[in-house]
């Protein structure tokens, strides 16, 4: 299944209605049977699509829908809502404690992602909510589980109680007292993880459940497993009552089937989404958000958020006023490098911003290594070079003395002269430009790329970037 299946299907059905200022029962017919073949591609669990087509068709033939103005952007928001509400309506955070130790016990299949995703929780449970955070390693089976959360704790500095291949239910009950006796605030324990869901497991997960008596049961459900991760998270919550599931291993874009089927089949709400290995890379999961992201209206608001965790304010202030003074240059260009890598991919990012979805699987082509390599580029320039970006254009032994010294070619040196001179461009035309301009600027971005392209020289130097 493609990974932008769901997403990219259903905005094109969504785009031939909002084209339309008079809708027919025809048309929303044929939005139909193209919305249901995009949830049943992305292995979304057949009763909820059927449930969902249902819900959709019964609000969009109203009298209302038919023959209201815009009608088309009103079955658009029908079908946000119900994608909105599908997945859980809120988002629901961790249920902490007031006095004394919060435990929070995760469940799931070896092979869901489950260590990874623990390692994330308790880095973001540190840095959103300030508390000290314990892990304890019960999942006995898999020596390799031990080893791999004990790596984690040391790369995020968070304590593993851990006593070996002991039997689970007794490493639980000694790891609460130790975390009692050390004032913690937060403890996450690691049970056991099967290929499969058998008797014993569950047995011994019910028993930890008893002596933890813990506030929340997050289980972890790989996304990539569509309508089988649902069956699965049913299973567990069957026996012991699941608050909660971590979608792990979900892209830029969900794959549509777990996230879609989960809390309809089995009852669970997704609270926190992972996606990468990196362990900033945990989100709590907001519904409302995840269906604009669907539907290619962007995620403005995890934007946001994103980047006041990853951008200092007064850097980001110094860089717009260097932008608009024409006075960017190569520092501001590696900072700006910088920023971008702390806050994910570039078609991560783009992926956030409404009107963005044109470019976004272009940007996805890029590899962010060559963000590495212009950075590269930039370190084998002088401070004096850096300050002054004319240096280097007016100068061909410089640009081979850099590309030397970079192991690079000229050409790549002039692919980042080209991107420099491409940001001060694009700065300069959105500050010339009215509210009419930016609206349609908004609706096709990709027009903004193409005022932009820096213009090649002719005779003499041919091929060289001209910077005027």
């Amino acid at each position: 299944m493609a990974e932008n299946s769901l997403s990219s299907r259903l905005q094109m059905a969504m785009r031939r209605l909002t084209g339309k200022g008079y809708l027919n029962e025809n048309d929303i017919d044929e939005m139909m049977r193209e919305v249901r073949l995009s949830l049943l591609e992305a292995d979304v669990n057949f009763k909820v699509v059927k449930t969902f087509i249902a819900n959709i068709k019964e609000q969009a033939v109203g009298e209302k829908i038919l023959k209201g103005l815009n009608p088309g952007q009103q079955v658009v928001k029908i079908v946000h809502d119900e994608l909105k509400r599908v997945m859980g309506q809120d988002a629901e955070g961790i249920r902490y404690n007031i006095n004394g130790i919060t435990t929070i016990m995760t469940i799931g299949l070896q092979g869901s992602g489950k260590t990874t995703a623990i390692g994330k929780l308790g880095a973001y449970i540190r840095k959103a909510e300030k508390k000290k955070v314990m892990f304890i390693a019960a999942d006995v089976y898999r020596p390799a589980a031990i080893e791999q959360l004990n790596t984690i704790g040391k790369q995020i500095d968070i304590e593993v109680f851990e006593q070996g291949l002991i039997d689970a239910r007794d490493i639980v009950k000694n790891g609460l007292k130790y975390a009692r006796e050390n004032d913690y605030d937060v403890v996450i324990i690691d049970t056991a993880g099967r290929l499969h869901i058998d008797e014993k497991m569950m047995q011994e997960l019910i028993d930890v459940k008893q002596i933890a008596q813990p506030n929340e049961i997050l289980l972890t459900v790989d996304a990539m497993t569509g309508q089988d991760a649902a069956n699965i998270a049913k299973s567990f919550h069957e026996q012991l009552n699941a608050t909660g599931a971590i979608l792990t291993k979900l892209d830029g874009d969900t794959r549509g089937g777990a996230a879609l089927s989960i809390k309809e089949v089995s009852g669970i709400p997704i609270k926190f989404a992972s996606s990468g290995e990196k362990m900033d890379s945990f989100e709590m999961f907001h519904p409302e958000r995840m269906a604009s992201r669907i539907l290619g209206m962007g995620d403005v608001l995890t934007l946001i958020e994103k980047a006041t965790e990853s951008i200092d304010e007064d850097e980001a202030k110094n860089m717009m006023e260097k932008l608009m003074s024409n006075t960017f240059n190569y520092n501001d260009l590696l900072k700006q490098f910088k920023m971008i890598k702390k806050m994910g991919s570039m078609s991560k990012i783009l992926g956030f911003i409404p009107g963005m979805g044109q470019l976004k699987n272009a940007a996805s082509q890029v590899d962010d290594k060559q963000f590495e390599q212009m950075g590269v580029l930039i370190h084998s320039m002088t401070e004096a070079e850096r300050k002054d970006p004319t240096l280097i254009d007016k100068s061909s032994r410089r640009r081979e003395r850099i590309a030397k010294g970079s192991g690079m070619k000229v050409a790549d040196l002039n692919k980042l002269r080209q991107a420099l001179e491409t940001q001060k461009k694009m700065m300069k035309q959105m500050m010339n430009m009215d509210e009419r301009q930016l609206e349609s600027l908004s609706k096709n971005p990709s027009q903004m790329m193409q005022n932009t392209k820096t213009k090649k020289g002719k005779g003499k130097g041919k091929g060289q970037f001209r910077i005027r």
